[in-house]
C-alpha cells in the first residue's frame, strides 16, 4: 500500500480553506484537470459521514470514475474519504485544516493500493510519483484559490 503525506501553508483563515472542501466547489480544484463532476448520492447538498460521493471525469479520452464514501467530516476541519475507482485502485484521502500563525496549514493524507502483483511493481515504479506530483498539483491549485489569487 502506498502512503503519501504532505502539507501546505496557506495565508488565509481555515473557514476559507474550508468553503472549498463542499462538493460545489471541490471541482475547482480537486480534480480540475478533468473537469470532475461530484454527485452526492442521496441529493443532500453537502458532505456528512456514511455518505456515498461519485467523482467522475474525463483525463485525456479516458473516463475517470470514482465511488467514494465520506468516514469523517467536520468542516473547515476535516475530509476523510475511503475510495475506489473502476480499475480495482482503493484507498483513503483524508485533508485536515488546521489554524496557523499567518492562516492556515493543510495536511493531506493519500494511501491506496493498486490490485494484482503488477499493480503493486507499477505503483513502485510509476504511479506513487505521479500521484504525489498530482496532490502537490491540487494543494497549489487550493492554495491560489484560497488566497484568491
Amino acid at each position: 500500500m502506498a502512503k503519501l503525506a504532505m502539507s501546505i501553508e496557506i495565508a488565509a483563515p481555515p473557514d476559507r480553506v474550508g468553503v472549498f472542501f463542499v462538493p460545489q466547489r471541490m471541482p475547482y480544484w480537486y480534480g480540475a484537470e478533468m473537469q470532475a463532476e461530484f454527485t452526492l448520492l442521496g441529493g443532500e447538498p453537502d458532505f456528512r459521514a456514511s455518505q456515498m460521493v461519485q467523482v467522475r471525469g474525463t483525463l485525456g479520452k479516458r473516463e475517470v470514475a470514482l465511488t467514494a464514501v465520506v468516514t469523517e467530516y467536520d468542516f473547515a476541519r476535516v475530509l476523510e474519504w475511503r475510495f475506489q475507482d473502476a480499475y480495482g485502485v482503493k484507498g483513503r484521502q483524508r485533508w485536515e485544516i488546521q489554524p496557523a500563525a499567518d492562516g492556515s496549514r493543510l495536511r493531506l493524507y493519500d494511501e491506496y493500493e493498486q490490485p494484482g502483483a503488477f499493480g503493486r511493481l507499477f505503483d513502485w515504479l510509476i504511479t506513487r510519483h505521479a500521484v504525489a506530483k498530482r496532490d502537490r498539483e491540487h494543494l497549489a491549485r487550493l492554495k491560489r484559490l484560497a488566497e484568491n489569487r
